[in-house]
Formats: structure tokens, C-alpha cells, sequence
């Protein structure tokens, strides 16, 4: 009779922890978009600096530095006055930080227009801008936002 009771208070336990658990709150992505300046150079290999600010819709914002780097059969130099970043798959202003991969073919003179999708895990960042410069290749690399 005693391990009916105890197998009953077991189960209603469990129960209970369960149902708490279904009544936690669950977790919205946020909305957040970047606004940039890159500028850099390429002859086989590619690296560009830049900044930015990085704002969400759950107020917080963030200052970040900027460095793209990657190599192929590229050469050019490029400056992205204005750009603008839109981060999708984001809980927290923190997980836009990192390593995003980079796959682009490229070609450009004078005045040029560029957009691109990248990805880090299940964050996704979107990627376009106006610059000016000059570019031709194909290339590999990372683009890294940093604090």
C-alpha cells in the first residue's frame, strides 16, 4: 500500500514538472539590422576592414568591427559606404557575433552594387551596399563581426 502512494506522489510529481516546463515562456527570435562601412583590397588574397552598429528590436544595440578575408582569383579594391546587415535566427544581440562563410564571385568598375547571403550556425545574415572601386574574381573566405 505504501509503494502505491509513493508511485502515485512520484508521477504527480513528475506531472507537475512537466506542466512548469510548458509554462515557461518561449524564447522570439529578435529583429536586428547592422549598418556598416567596409573598405579593402585583393590580389589572390582578400581582406577588408570596416565598423558598424548593430540595433534590435528589444533595444539593444551594439558597436562592432568588421574584417572580411578569403582568397581565390580575385583582385580589386572596394570601399561599401552605408551598407546594411539584416539578421534572421537571432535570440540575443550576442549570437550575431562570429564567423560568417563567404562564397562570391565578383565584378565591378567604378560605381557598383553588391548583396549577399551569409550563414554561422542557424543565424543568417543578409548583406547589401553601395560602393565604389574596383573588382574581379572569384573567392573564399570569412566575414567576421566582432565587438
Amino acid at each position: 500500500m505504501k509503494t502505491t502512494g509513493l508511485i502515485k506522489w512520484v508521477a504527480a510529481t513528475l506531472l507537475g514538472l512537466t506542466g512548469l516546463g510548458a509554462m515557461a515562456p518561449a524564447h522570439a527570435d529578435i529583429d536586428c539590422h547592422m549598418r556598416f562601412n567596409l573598405s579593402g583590397w585583393s590580389v589572390f588574397y582578400k581582406t577588408a576592414t570596416g565598423s558598424g552598429t548593430i540595433t534590435c528590436n528589444n533595444g539593444q544595440s551594439m558597436h562592432v568591427h568588421i574584417r572580411a578575408k578569403g582568397g581565390g582569383l580575385t583582385f580589386g579594391k572596394t570601399e561599401v559606404d552605408d551598407g546594411h546587415g539584416a539578421f534572421t535566427g537571432v535570440y540575443n544581440i550576442r549570437e550575431v557575433l562570429g564567423h560568417y562563410a563567404t562564397a562570391e564571385a565578383h565584378a565591378g568598375a567604378s560605381a557598383s552594387a553588391d548583396s549577399q547571403v551569409l550563414t554561422k550556425g542557424n543565424v543568417s545574415l543578409a548583406l547589401s551596399g553601395k560602393g565604389r572601386g574596383w573588382n574581379l574574381g572569384i573567392a573564399f573566405g570569412a566575414f567576421i563581426i566582432e565587438p
